[in-house]
């Protein structure tokens, strides 16, 4: 079997002058990458980690925005048999005090000896440093080696084995920052393969269109390791720009006809809000064939807002896929058929809420929609399973166990971790979920539940319904619980941003709010609080950060 950086040299042999990467910058041209410009600029990085005195399989933490310097130092590391793993860069979200503890906290568990970054950035990578820690050399872009001719035979990663650790994933937190998923060379092609298969890539005529951030296993594998090893040309453009405008996506669609691309849940509702139909003029989505939603739970509303928006500009509905990824899995455990639409379950609202089962409507109750994110990858197994450890059967919401032949090695150091993580070969993910006809629909996170009087409480289920109140901005609400003393069981909060910003009529939505969730889950609701836009915390991914809205709740808006 080969590795990544043998898959590189042949992509340079056989196609130097192909175009590998197109990167996006406001304000500046687009700059095509080709293989060429991919082996020189990495093999620079190479020459430096060698010359730094890095070994083979330490780790190097790239600490860069999105751009050459990342794309030569990542593909660096591999060429020269390091382990690379990609940080967040900091950014006025983020407070630079839980920045720096947080890297602070990565350096601990990984133990990396090498941080590159950039020379007006170095302050504030050593303030996180601490005696005696594992980092022995602070990179700096300026301090790259000279371009010259790549010396195959002195590049160490082009001897590494196929079992050997490649790279490091951090599952999704407010920062990216969780566990390091430790992912061999095997396991990432394996899954390349499986994946490549799943959505009958050609590379002659596929091109992938992103903006996703590099350091979420969405954005990394689909929309990084995958194109540059498949030969897939790839657009790729900065978050924060996307962020910014997020018309550039669409518009680099129609520019270069990209045919996938990877998204949130929330940037489906973000795209149909903020793009002006100014910024549309002339664009063609016609050749997009799949734009893929890996979020968990995936909203049916979303998509349809989504395809409502931009049918007129040649989007077809079949375009709307999903599926189920982690970082622990490389990247996509199921996927949608890209035949037609994901299946949409509709299910009996109480019943899945208090039974845990998803059965069809009962006459005259509430009923809700969920989402399939499709079949098991070919070399992928699931199963839904009880605390035991028990198969249930379809139908029925237990914890999703996955195994296949590209999982994770370990948790990088955690060894704890990976031990609680695995069950007889089985990964245990964590989420919940139930299957029906083959396929998967993902319903929330184990670590989430709420359990309220005995009664098990998902909180996505609440968020759901809170958000079909008027007022609410949907997608822009969270839900947990706390623990009450005196009453002796955890009361929901829930947390909600309002389109109106006027105190009298957040009071009023907050009580729309309560007294729908109450008659729609016979939950008990009184801790019910809307605030403005923008302060919900959201994961790198786009998910709810629950634990960290908890936190910043009971920091600014006192405890329950």
């Amino acid at each position: 079997m080969t590795t990544l950086p043998n898959l590189l040299q042949r992509s340079y042999h056989e196609s130097p002058d192909k175009t590998s990467i197109i990167l996006q910058h406001a304000g500046q041209a687009d700059k095509p990458l080709t293989y060429r410009d991919l082996i020189h600029g990495a093999n620079r990085f190479a020459l430096t980690y060698a010359r730094e005195g890095i070994k083979p399989g330490e780790v190097v933490i790239l600490i860069l925005q999105h751009g050459e310097d990342l794309v030569y130092a990542f593909w660096g590391a591999i060429l020269h048999g390091a382990i690379p793993s990609i940080m967040p860069f900091l950014t006025e979200k983020l407070a630079p005090e839980k920045y720096r503890a947080d890297l602070s906290s990565l350096i601990s568990i990984t133990k990396p000896t090498t941080i590159v970054t950039y020379p007006e950035f170095e302050a504030e990578v050593r303030g996180a440093l601490t005696e005696g820690d594992s980092v022995k050399n602070v990179i700096l872009t300026d301090t790259i080696e000279a371009e010259t001719e790549p010396n195959f035979e002195t590049l160490q990663g082009l001897k590494s084995s196929p079992e050997a650790i490649t790279v490091l994933q951090h599952s999704s937190g407010t920062t990216g920052l969780q566990k390091g998923v430790a992912l061999s060379h095997r396991a990432v092609l394996n899954q390349l393969n499986a994946y490549s298969e799943t959505l009958r890539i050609d590379p002659a005529s596929d091109v992938i269109v992103s903006w996703l951030p590099l350091y979420h296993d969405m954005g990394f594998i689909a929309c990084f390791l995958m194109p540059v090893l498949l030969r897939i040309p790839l657009v790729n453009m900065s978050p924060f720009d996307w962020v910014r405008a997020p018309y550039k996506l669409h518009q680099a669609v129609s520019q270069y006809k990209g045919t996938l691309t990877w998204l949130p849940n929330f940037a489906y509702n973000f795209c149909a809000h903020k793009i002006r139909e100014r910024n549309l003029e002339g664009v063609d989505l016609s050749t997009w064939r799949a734009i893929i939603n890996c979020s968990e739970p995936v909203h049916v509303e979303s998509h349809d807002l989504f395809h409502g928006k931009f049918s007129a500009y040649g989007l077809k509905k079949s375009a709307l896929q999903t599926c189920y990824a982690m970082a622990e899995n490389v990247f996509a455990v199921t996927q949608s058929p890209l035949d037609g639409t994901p299946v949409v379950d509709v299910i009996d609202r109480e019943t899945f809420m208090t039974q845990r089962l998803a059965t069809s409507p009962v006459a005259d109750s509430p009923s809700m929609q969920m989402t399939s994110s499709g079949h098991p990858l070919p070399n992928v197994k699931i199963r839904i399973v009880d605390e035991a450890f028990n198969d249930l059967p379809n139908r029925s919401v237990g914890e999703i166990a996955v195994q296949s032949d590209c999982m994770l090695t370990e948790y990088f150091n955690r060894p704890d971790a990976t031990e609680a993580a695995i069950k007889d070969g089985w990964y245990l993910t964590g989420d919940y979920g139930y299957i029906v006809g083959g396929e998967l629909y993902v319903s929330g996170r184990k670590k989430d539940l709420i359990i309220v009087g005995g009664k098990n409480v998902y909180p996505q289920d609440l968020e759901s319904l809170a958000s079909e109140v008027d007022g609410v901005h949907k997608g822009r609400v969270v839900a947990f619980g706390m623990y009450d003393e005196e009453e002796g069981t955890e009361e929901v909060v829930i947390i909600a941003e309002a389109e109106s910003t006027i105190p009298s009529e957040q009071e009023a939505i907050a009580d729309a709010i309560r007294k729908h969730v109450t008659k729609s889950s016979a939950i008990a609701l009184r801790h019910v609080k809307v605030v403005d836009e923008k302060w919900i915390l959201k994961t790198s991914s786009g998910k709810t950060a629950r634990s960290a809205n908890k936190e910043k709740f009971l920091k600014e808006l006192g405890e329950v």
